[in-house]
């Protein structure tokens, strides 16, 4: 009895979360609605293994291309002669693996150190870029399956923009770190030391600054790797968990690996491997939960039962009209026409269904796109001219034409009038004797 009355409110609370047509429109009811939703779609997302299978693969291609991705990005900072600014980030990263992780960051880096690019050649410097582009690929390729984007980047924009970053993005930290110790050192911020309480909160900004750096570089990766615009403020919110969550993950690995001298005694020289592997699938975690974790927030219509919704035809349908009525009545009335992302937040249900609801009606001539940008809807032609069961004929439409591909087991002349024959019972038809007689034979 009890474990039934406990699945009825988990029932009950699923439904409040998923089908609720009243969302709470005070604070702060609000925000625990948009936190519990967030929450429930992450935990949905790691259970169904998408997350986890990405981060696998990850590791597996971060083992690959650790080397060359860090020769490339210390090659600036080499001819600067400022590479050693970012080896504290890499030994904070392996930080967590105790002394062996020191260690092996230690040997990465002299790894980085023989490496010569400029005596590479061309096919080894080409096959660096390549390793290195690869990794990143990938990286936007989780991104883009977390964000729901289908298309990825051109080879054109990949190599720009990745080696762009790749290059630049640690000059801009060594150029970070470099202007927040001249603040720190000024005489002006010297003199402010000494007077309280500017000074303790001086002192707690200074030992936060790293933590700043991680959320920075946590938010710069979820504004730049998926191939679709992210809003700033989701993305710093991602970047704030996934910091938190990324330095008390640190904490607690650092307590795992110090407790794990079984694991020694069982494994040898493996265990730091094992370790190590276990460390970077840890990472690739926190940084793909926090990008879903910005998507949901961004896209709140997005968190449903499952993380690809079903295209039930009532959906569609209901959707198709939905979206023709927000479309038409701000048209006939001289109103701004809405934009394609405004009516997706407006209807609460997943973009991914609502995009394809409005490219069917495009396709169809029902809607067309406006604006400077090409992102507003407005009527593909007069209103007086679109019914609708033009609207419901537009999304029921087989565009494929795989329903031409269907044997004559039923009569063709049942499907004219679908309404008017929707009461009509399977028993009725065979006493008739109206089916058209298929033989086994004809359906293989």
């Amino acid at each position: 009895m009890a474990s039934f009355q406990f699945k009825e409110r988990l029932q009950a609370a699923e439904t409040w979360i998923l089908a609720n047509p009243n969302p709470p429109q005070t604070w702060p009811w609000t925000l625990l609605y948009k936190a519990g939703r967030s929450i429930y779609a992450l935990i949905r997302d790691v259970v169904s293994g998408q997350l986890t299978l990405h981060a696998m693969s990850l590791v597996y291609t971060t083992l690959l291309s650790i080397v060359p991705l860090l020769a490339l990005s210390f090659s600036v900072l080499k001819a600067l002669g400022v590479h050693q600014r970012m080896e504290p980030f890499l030994f904070q990263f392996f930080q967590p693996m105790g002394p062996e992780g020191v260690e092996m960051a230690e040997r990465i880096l002299g790894f980085v150190d023989n490496m010569k690019v400029g005596v590479l050649g061309s096919v080894g410097l080409a096959l660096l870029v390549y390793t290195v582009v690869s990794l990143v690929q990938k990286i936007e390729r989780s991104f883009n399956m977390i964000w729901r984007v289908p298309e990825m980047r051109s080879v054109a924009q990949r190599f720009s923009n990745y080696l762009s970053v790749i290059m630049v993005g640690p000059l801009l930290m060594v150029s970070a770190i470099g202007v927040s110790a001249t603040i720190f050192s000024s005489s002006f911020v010297q003199t402010l030391i000494a007077i309280e309480p500017f000074g303790t909160l001086i002192l707690v900004v200074s030992r936060f600054t790293p933590f700043f750096l991680v959320v920075g570089a946590f938010t710069f990766v979820y504004v730049f790797m998926p191939n679709t615009r992210v809003k700033l403020r989701y993305a710093f919110i991602g970047g704030l968990v996934a910091g938190v969550s990324w330095q008390a993950g640190g904490m607690l690995f650092a307590s795992f690996v110090a407790g794990s001298a079984k694991y020694a005694a069982i494994y040898s020289s493996f265990a730091i491997g094992i370790i190590m592997l276990t460390w970077i699938y840890l990472n690739w975690m926190i940084l793909l939960l926090g990008a879903s974790l910005a998507f949901y927030l961004q896209n709140p219509g997005s968190v449903a039962k499952r993380s690809h919704v079903q295209l039930s035809p009532e959906l569609q349908e209901k959707v198709a009209l939905a979206m023709m009525w927000l479309v038409a009545r701000p048209f006939s009335e001289g109103g701004k026409a809405p934009q394609q992302e405004v009516l997706e937040q407006s209807l609460r249900v997943p973009g991914e269904v609502t995009r394809g609801v409005s490219d069917k009606l495009i396709r169809a001539g029902m809607l067309t796109l406006a604006g400077r940008q090409g992102d507003q809807l407005v009527p593909g032609r007069a209103l007086d001219l679109i019914t609708v069961g033009d609207v419901l004929k537009a999304v029921r439409h087989d565009e494929d034409r795989v329903v031409d591909r269907l044997p004559p087991v039923f009569p063709p002349e049942l499907l004219k009038g679908e309404r008017e024959n929707e009461s009509t019972t399977f028993a009725a038809l065979l006493k008739n004797g109206i089916a058209a007689e298929v033989s086994p034979e004809r359906l293989r």
